[in-house]
């Protein structure tokens, strides 16, 4: 059954449904901090508004591998669901999740990726080339990358882009929980899905009639034993995958970019060593995810870390605060690009998620990532900013920077 009951009222104090206040300027420059303070008091917490709160890593990775933990709660309370029509396979539970993912991983294989490799090496090299001197690399590089990438896997014409990158910044906005956006932002997240859908609905039918080489055509003919992919679980598949297909890129670019140029040591070593770089882009990834959390339900009664969780009571697993969980990661708060090297014992970062919800479009990211910073870094680049003067996007869910001023020669 599912729960149709209003989510919190707007003016209820975010701090008192997640524990820490997520509005707070120092609680973006740096989340981190907060997440200690959280961890402190131990690993999994409820709050005011009966929200359970984790920052284990042990009990994080529980979660999202546990099938009794899903996103269709009964009573989470704080929860309102996007109508059926708009959901992606991301936020569905077994079965329908099973059927629709295998589908998409159909058309969306390790082979169509790597495919992809000559075409970034290009990319990645024009838009430098036209990047010299003082920029911000997030205009230049981190943003329009895995847009061009996206948007040519699943045919849409250069001309439309920019179409996409009012609708795509509602979306990415809206994929933090409605108990913490104001009405009128689910309204311009709800606009911009369904001229999104339109949008591909109308290329869709025109894939269906004269089908090319692209991602959207594969969908189009996608089969498994006769089953195949309704036009509403097609066009929430491509809304999915090009919002999720570049605001994870563009974070993990600038991120770790940041990273670097913050830790001349390991940026040295990034420099030094770029047989690494694959290790590397890892190390960054969970040092600063472009992706710091998400939220479960529990499905029924489960017990997590040996409390018990009731059925359709949420928990908001922190991801990022995970991957720097001191019981697992050595020296975790430390930028260490050879954490990930070969012979080296250490636990994968929870930064694309794990179980069957693990990313899909983790190797995509992986590989734009790992070309645009090494090709980046191939050149002198310095910040061109006081590091306090840094601002970040106002998302909860993903963390990324709004620019990035550099000086590249």
């Amino acid at each position: 059954m599912e729960d149709t009951r209003e989510p919190a009222a707007p003016d209820v104090e975010a701090a008192s449904i997640l524990g820490f206040d997520p509005s707070d300027p120092a609680f973006h420059a740096d989340p981190y901090a907060h997440y200690r303070g959280l961890a402190a008091a131990g690993r999994l917490q409820q709050t005011a508004v009966g929200l359970w709160v984790s920052t284990s890593y042990e009990l994080c990775e529980q979660a999202l591998r546990d099938p009794r933990f899903g996103h269709r709660p009964e009573n989470g309370g704080l929860w309102r669901d996007a109508p059926q029509r708009n959901r992606s396979f991301l936020t569905m539970d077994p079965p329908d999740h099973t059927r629709l993912r295998r589908l998409v991983s159909k058309a969306f294989t390790p082979r169509l990726i790597e495919r992809l490799r000559p075409r970034v090496e290009e990319l990645v090299d024009e838009l430098l080339d036209g990047a010299s001197g003082e920029t911000d690399l997030i205009a230049a590089l981190a943003y329009p990358l895995p847009v061009i990438v996206i948007s040519e896997m699943l045919g849409v014409p250069p001309r439309d882009r920019d179409l996409f990158k009012g609708w795509s910044d509602a979306l990415a906005r809206g994929l933090d929980p409605d108990f913490l956006l104001p009405g009128a932002e689910i309204a311009l997240r709800d606009e911009a899905r369904a001229e999104f859908a339109a949008y591909f609905r109308e290329l869709a039918a025109a894939r269906r009639a004269d089908p090319r080489d692209d991602l959207l055509s594969a969908l189009v003919g996608v089969s498994d034993g006769g089953d195949v992919l309704s036009e509403e679980e097609l066009l929430a598949t491509c809304v999915l995958l090009l919002v999720a297909g570049h605001e994870t890129t563009v974070n993990l670019v600038g991120n770790g970019a940041l990273a670097l140029l913050r830790h001349p040591e390991q940026l040295a070593l990034f420099r030094d060593r770029p047989e690494n770089v694959a290790a590397a882009v890892e190390e960054l990834l969970r040092y600063d995810p472009p992706v710091q959390l998400t939220l479960r339900a529990a499905l029924e009664d489960v017990e997590l870390g040996g409390t018990l969780i009731e059925r359709g009571r949420l928990v908001l697993l922190l991801t990022g605060a995970a991957n720097r969980d001191p019981s697992v990661f050595a020296d975790p708060d430390r930028l260490d690009l050879l954490r990930y090297t070969e012979g080296r014992d250490a636990p994968r970062h929870l930064s694309f998620g794990h179980g069957i919800h693990f990313c899909l479009g983790a190797p995509l990211a992986r590989l734009e990532g790992r070309i645009a910073l090494r090709k980046l870094f191939e050149r002198d680049v310095t910040l061109a900013a006081d590091d306090g003067d840094l601002a970040y996007r106002d998302n909860l869910v993903l963390r990324g920077l709004r620019d990035l001023p550099v000086r590249i020669s």
